[in-house]
């Protein structure tokens, strides 16, 4: 009988697949324990949490990052990337540049996937690239201060060495491990780079890139108790405004874009702030996607929109929907999903190797917004938690989450991002129990 079922099925294995999918839901959905207070609940923390990261985070994180990330793929360099970052590229000099980089983004996990799929498709090699995404969301400055001011100057100090590290050992062992694909990959991207197309002046190039990366970091900055940051946070939207000011300037004298096209685009933004003055992120919205209208009906700037969208449509779906399982299953800070906060307070009560396990496999999955793991992180240690797996904490949550595991592996592959997010909970795992019994 079995043979015969073995038999069928090889004979018939799409429609068997199809078979055993639909038999997997039906199951799935006659079992779900539909009406109990936690399922619901979960399912409500779950919804939660996506409508507060659509607010949050989709307009003024997510949508800059798809607009530079596309306009990496056009207007940086082919060459350059190769020369400074690719796979041939010295070592040192590109694993450095990458693993420090994320001090100038006060990005999470999610908003550094975008540029990191930019730099990643124009050429960049395995171990620069991915030194840049572990570094994005791990070594900022602000999380930094913030961390050795809330937490203690031990932990900040050791959050900031271990993340700099982390970027330039896991960056080094993903190019050893990949080297000889990396190097067909090289030779492939080699092939044809001298005809990248006309360039802009570099200095061109580097002013529209920082303008744009200063329009993201100051339109995110976040609220900390330091007068410093609370000054530029004060301003943070006078600051965006110049900034964009100083790029409608940069596209119309050396982009060559209409000025009528822009004076109309700011006047809309411009009366949407005026009508909207409590909701400062809709009419940022409505400037992005303003630019990428008109560039849209340029010739020379459609692929800019092109990959823009291209990006968007890889990345946004994966995104929500890791968002809301993570919701579901692991709830808001200090809301319950599926896992009773409770068990995450006991597996964590100690600077035991099994509690630093716990805290980094907890802290890969969860998802961190920019920020908000110090006070995570502060509520777990005012409950009991060590140090260790504190530290442990820090160093793989705000670098993964489950949406970000997603959309990594629809860019590099499921197996190079099993190998990336295991290098992470890893070393968090070894440096937190060395922290902790150190401490």
């Amino acid at each position: 009988m079995f043979k015969n079922l073995i038999t069928l099925y090889r004979e018939n294995r799409r429609q068997s697949q199809l078979l055993l999918l639909f038999l997997g839901l039906f199951l799935t959905i006659y079992f779900i324990p539909a009406g109990t207070a936690r399922f619901d609940n979960a399912i409500l923390e779950g919804v939660r949490l996506t409508n507060w990261y659509a607010r949050e985070h989709v307009i003024l994180c997510l949508l800059p990052a798809f607009i530079i990330a596309g306009a990496m793929t056009l207007y940086i360099s082919q060459g350059s990337v190769l020369r400074f970052l690719g796979p041939r590229a010295s070592k040192p000099i590109a694993l450095g540049v990458a693993s420090v980089s994320g001090t100038l983004l006060a990005v999470c996990s999610c908003t550094v996937l975008p540029l990191f799929g930019g730099i990643y498709k124009r050429g960049a090699g395995l171990g620069a690239a991915v030194a840049f995404l572990y570094s994005g969301p791990a070594i900022n400055i602000m999380a930094i201060v913030v961390t050795a001011k809330v937490l203690g100057p031990e932990l900040g100090i050791a959050r900031a060495v271990g993340a700099v590290v982390f970027a330039l050992v896991i960056g080094l062992i993903m190019h050893l491990l990949y080297r000889k694909e990396e190097s067909a990959r090289a030779q492939g991207s080699t092939r044809g780079f001298e005809a990248d197309g006309a360039e802009r002046p570099l200095g061109v190039v580097v002013t529209f890139f920082s303008l744009m990366i200063g329009i993201l970091v100051f339109a995110n900055w976040a609220a900390a108790d330091s007068p410093g940051w609370m000054l530029i946070y004060e301003w943070k939207w006078q600051i965006t405004s110049l900034l964009a000011i100083c790029l409608a300037g940069l596209l119309i004298f050396r982009w060559h874009w209409p000025v009528s096209h822009l004076v109309v685009l700011a006047g809309i933004v411009a009366i949407s702030a005026w009508q909207l003055p409590g909701a400062p992120q809709l009419s940022f919205a409505i400037g992005a996607l303003g630019v990428m209208l008109i560039a849209a009906t340029r010739e020379s700037d459609q692929e800019w929109a092109a990959e823009t969208w291209s990006f968007t449509k890889q990345i946004m779906p994966l995104l929500l929907g890791g968002v809301f399982v993570a919701g579901m299953l692991l709830g808001r800070p200090g809301y319950e999903g599926m896992i009773p906060s409770e068990w995450v307070s006991m597996a964590v009560g100690d600077n035991s190797l099994l509690s630093t396990v716990l805290a980094s496999l907890l802290g890969a999955f969860m998802y961190f917004s920019t920020l908000t793991e110090v006070p995570i992180v502060q509520g777990l240690l005012g409950a009991g938690m060590g140090k260790g797996p504190a530290l442990a904490l820090l160093l793989a949550g705000p670098a993964l989450s489950l949406p970000s595991m997603l959309v990594i592996r629809s860019i590099l592959g499921t197996q190079k991002t099993l190998v990336y997010c295991s290098l992470v909970v890893v070393m968090a795992t070894i440096t937190g129990y060395g922290y902790g019994n150190l401490w």
